[in-house]
């Protein structure tokens, strides 16, 4: 059907496959693999329109992940984009397993769904021409991706990590549409101009919170309970089970943590379609430790401050870091983690 895509990995001359999660860490082979349908896929550095970046705070380990694959989907215009960050017992390798194989799943819903649009309008499935999908196609790729990607962590869920798990913010971009598909409280946001030349963010996703009335609802028809940690100074409302002070999830939908799953907790992706314009920059990915700390506005400034954009990111995040000092000096620092994703040239 349609083209042939292998779903191994390559780094250089090596092969993985998808979920060998050691695989980014050696240091033999060039910083990118061959994915899907041959995308690039790129685990850190920069390219021509992307910056990513990612550093560990003061935990044993970085729990947050990354990927950018270029020729997503093994379309030259395609770009897609996706930051994770675990939480709980094995946190990191939630979020690694699904940075190694959430973009795979995703790639082959949106083949099939393309090959479904090319065969209803009578085209070639095993032509070139590129059709850009309906907004219902992308929302069902997305869904289904995500699904999946759940119920495989179901039947590999970590020894003694079932109330683990890992948020989801992940963006494809085709020529000027823009689909985000966003699980937890990681954020993407977009830098745009006004008419009088003045640069702005523009929110994409929402924090899935405790806080958010309609999410707070799902939880507690579940038998889900809602309150602070009493160990929390900061007050923020988490997730507990119905009988048991735990794991005080500060996030409703997520991947994983599936002691919580009978209680409202999801793993459904809110899903947001936007079409770029000209007066659109940038868009950026980032785990909540960027944005526990930095305003958006404080983000696309320090951003477009950079002195290039291969620096962006790790601008971002050293900035991150910092503030993280400055205003919240007793508390552990976060992993901070992010994407910048450039519009033009």
């Amino acid at each position: 059907m349609g083209n042939a895509c292998t779903c191994q990995v390559s780094i250089g001359r090596k092969v993985y496959d998808a979920d060998d999660s050691d695989s980014n860490n050696s240091n033999d082979y060039l910083p990118y693999r061959y994915g899907h349908c041959g995308a690039k896929v790129m685990l850190s550095g920069s390219s021509k329109f992307v910056s990513m970046y990612s550093q560990k705070g003061q935990k044993e380990v970085n729990q947050d992940a990354m990927t950018v694959w270029e020729n997503f989907t093994g379309e030259k215009d395609m770009i897609f984009c996706g930051v994770f960050d675990g939480h709980g017992p094995q946190g990191h390798k939630y979020a690694q397993t699904i940075c190694n194989n959430l973009p795979s799943k995703l790639s082959t819903s949106i083949k099939m769904s393309q090959q479904i649009s090319k065969s209803q309008l009578g085209l070639d499935i095993n032509g070139d021409e590129n059709q850009n999908m309906p907004c219902v196609s992308w929302e069902g790729s997305f869904l289904k991706s995500f699904s999946e990607m759940d119920r495989d962590l179901a039947q590999n869920v970590y020894i003694g990590s079932f109330s683990g798990g890992s948020t989801a913010v992940t963006i494809v971009k085709q020529e000027n549409q823009l689909i985000i598909g966003n699980l937890g409280d990681s954020r993407a946001i977009l830098c745009t101009k006004t008419d009088d030349n003045f640069r702005i963010p523009i929110q994409l996703t929402v924090d899935l919170k405790p806080n958010i009335p309609s999410e707070a609802s799902r939880i507690t028809k579940c038998g889900g309970r809602i309150f602070p940690s009493k160990d929390d100074p900061s007050g923020i409302n988490r997730i507990w089970m119905a009988e048991e002070d735990c794991p005080g999830l500060a996030m409703t939908r997520s991947f994983g943590d599936f002691c919580l799953k009978d209680y409202g907790l999801i793993s459904v992706p809110d899903v947001i379609y936007r079409r770029i314009n000209k007066q659109d920059e940038f868009v950026v990915l980032a785990s909540d430790g960027i944005w526990d700390v930095l305003t958006n506005e404080e983000v696309i400034n320090i951003i477009s401050s950079a002195r290039k954009r291969s620096e962006a990111a790790k601008t971002l995040v050293k900035h991150a870091l910092q503030a993280w000092k400055v205003k919240c000096p007793n508390a552990v620092v976060d992993d901070c983690t992010a994407i910048c994703l450039f519009l033009n040239n």
